[in-house]
Formats: structure tokens, C-alpha cells, sequence
């Protein structure tokens, strides 16, 4: 039976799933580029197979099974991508596995990302950030770790700095979907912070209470901001073509936080995202970003952690 090409499935995984990484993606160096969007591929698809989606879309599940079972599915099947054993299962296990032999990504950073799904699963809600943010690094900042490992970074305090950049990313990601979240009944944002505003959770989506949503936005971007600072600086210890296209990924998110905040406590007239215009402008900053450096201080302490 003839292998599917895994390059071209999974370009296509990230062309669909995140137009603002697949215009950073093509920054990177061919062989670079060709590991970091297999892992996207397989990322894509495990969020896909839990949330009954095709890159995002809400599509009708072909596996009826309860979501539980799907996570249980995903994880032996990733654990046999692996083992190498990846006949009969989706591409985006043999991409996995071709990642895996490439760059010697550890079956913990796999686990934890297959964790922070099964949260979702869960419908696990977060009392405080410091809760919300476990699960950020689970979703995101664990893959800011393993894109970091398929660039040849091997230092921990680096590893931290991928993790804070994946953090920022997640909390970006969920202050532009706090109403959509909320509608199909998820809520991240902490519950005290609600509770600070006067808020429970069916006010998410009441117009009337839009000031408040829109002033606990403004804090998930503003908890978002030390978590790209600190991220800005391990850029400089990657290669300079990766760091080209981290920095230009870093410009375009953090970019769709302003522009939240910017826009302000109307509702939001669609999915805030950049311009082909803003992406070439961050595009422009990542490449000056690699000729200076971001600085030498070190990581604050006081920021989260993930855990080793």
C-alpha cells in the first residue's frame, strides 16, 4: 500500500489549522520546517479527534464513541508512534514518529499535550491563573517546548523561554474567544476573576455585561505580556532562521492581543486575527529581531513554571 507523503498532509494540516503559524512557518529552514509542521500535524489532529472538528471547523464525528474513549485512543496510538508502529493509524502518527526519530522528543512532552486535552474532556474550570496556566502549558507551552527541541535546543533555562512563548500564545488564544468559549460552554478564564467582577458564567455572553468581559479580556492579554517579554529573549539562542520565525510568530500573536484591547468592550464583529499586511510588517520585525539582541536578564522568578 502506498505511504501517504506526510510533508504534503501535513502542510496541508497547518495551511487549514493556523494561517498565522503556517505564514511564520515558512521562515524556518527546509528540514526545520519539515519536522515542526509534522508535530503540528499530529498536534491538529488530536485536537481535531477530541473536539468533533477538521482544522476548526465543527464537523460531524465519524467516531461516535464518547470522548473519553477517543482520549484513550489518541494516547495509544501516539504511544505506538513511539514504538514505531504506525500502520493502519492516521498520517499524523507516522509524522509523529518521523519527528520523534528525528529529534528524540521525550513520550513526557506527548503526554502532557494528550493531558491538557483530556481537561477539556473533563470540562475542568480554573479557580485562579496560576490553575488556568497548567493548563496553558499542556495545550501550548509544551509544544513551544518540542518545536524548541526540533530546533536543536537542549538547555533548560531555553526549554523555559519556549514554554513562556506557548503560554502567551494560549492566553492570547483565549482572550480572543472568551464570548465563542462561553456559547459553546467552555470558560477558561478564571472563575475569580469573575467572581471579582460581579460576574458568573452565564454573563459571559450577555451584551449588557460587555464592559466587564471586555476588562477581563484586557487582563488575559496583560497576564500575556511577561510571557512574551521573557519568550523574546530566548529567541536569540535559536538558529537564526528558526529565530526569524519564532520571532515573526511572537509579533503576529501578541499583535492580535493589542488589537483585542484596542478594539475595546464592543462585540467583536468576527474572529480577531492580523491582515496579510500586519503579518508581512511582523514578518519584517522578526528579521530585524534576529540582527538585536532581546537582552541577557534573566527569567523573573515570579513568572509560572512548567514543570520538569
Amino acid at each position: 500500500m502506498r505511504q501517504p507523503d506526510l510533508a504534503a498532509v501535513s502542510a496541508a494540516s497547518i495551511a487549514k489549522g493556523s494561517k498565522s503559524f503556517a505564514a511564520a512557518s515558512r521562515l524556518f529552514d527546509r528540514k526545520t520546517r519539515s519536522s515542526v509542521v509534522m508535530l503540528y500535524a499530529w498536534c491538529r489532529h488530536c485536537d481535531d479527534v477530541v473536539d468533533g472538528q477538521e482544522a476548526g471547523s465543527a464537523v460531524r464525528h465519524l467516531d461516535e464513541r464518547p470522548a473519553h474513549e477517543r482520549i484513550a485512543a489518541l494516547r495509544a496510538d501516539t504511544e505506538a508512534a513511539f514504538e514505531g508502529r504506525t500502520q493502519g493509524l492516521h498520517p499524523a502518527f507516522a509524522a509523529l514518529a518521523e519527528v520523534v526519530r528525528r529529534h528524540a522528543i521525550p513520550r513526557s512532552d506527548a503526554a502532557e499535550h494528550l493531558a491538557g486535552f483530556a481537561m477539556d474532556v473533563d470540562e475542568v474550570r480554573y479557580r485562579t491563573l496560576d490553575e488556568l496556566l497548567v493548563y496553558c502549558w499542556r495545550v501550548a507551552g509544551v509544544v513551544g517546548v518540542m518545536m524548541a527541541r526540533i530546533m536543536g535546543v537542549r538547555d533548560e533555562a531555553v526549554l523555559d523561554r519556549a514554554s513562556d512563548l506557548g503560554l502567551a500564545f494560549q492566553l492570547t488564544n483565549i482572550a480572543r474567544d472568551v464570548v465563542d468559549d462561553a456559547v459553546a460552554g467552555r470558560v477558561y478564564l478564571p472563575l475569580d476573576w469573575l467572581t471579582q467582577e460581579g460576574l458568573d458564567v452565564a454573563d459571559l455572553t450577555d451584551p449588557r455585561r460587555a464592559e466587564a468581559v471586555f476588562r477581563l479580556r484586557r487582563r488575559l492579554v496583560e497576564a500575556a505580556e511577561p510571557f512574551y517579554a521573557s519568550a523574546r529573549i530566548g529567541i536569540d539562542a535559536l538558529p537564526r532562521r528558526s529565530a526569524w520565525a519564532v520571532g515573526t510568530a511572537h509579533g503576529v500573536y501578541r499583535r492580535i492581543g493589542l488589537k483585542l484591547v484596542a478594539i475595546g468592550p464592543q462585540p467583536l464583529p468576527e474572529r480577531v486575527s492580523t491582515t496579510t499586511g500586519e503579518k508581512i510588517a511582523e514578518i519584517g520585525r522578526g528579521a530585524a529581531m534576529v540582527l538585536r539582541a532581546g537582552g541577557t536578564a534573566p527569567r523573573s522568578p515570579l513568572l509560572w513554571t512548567r514543570p520538569r
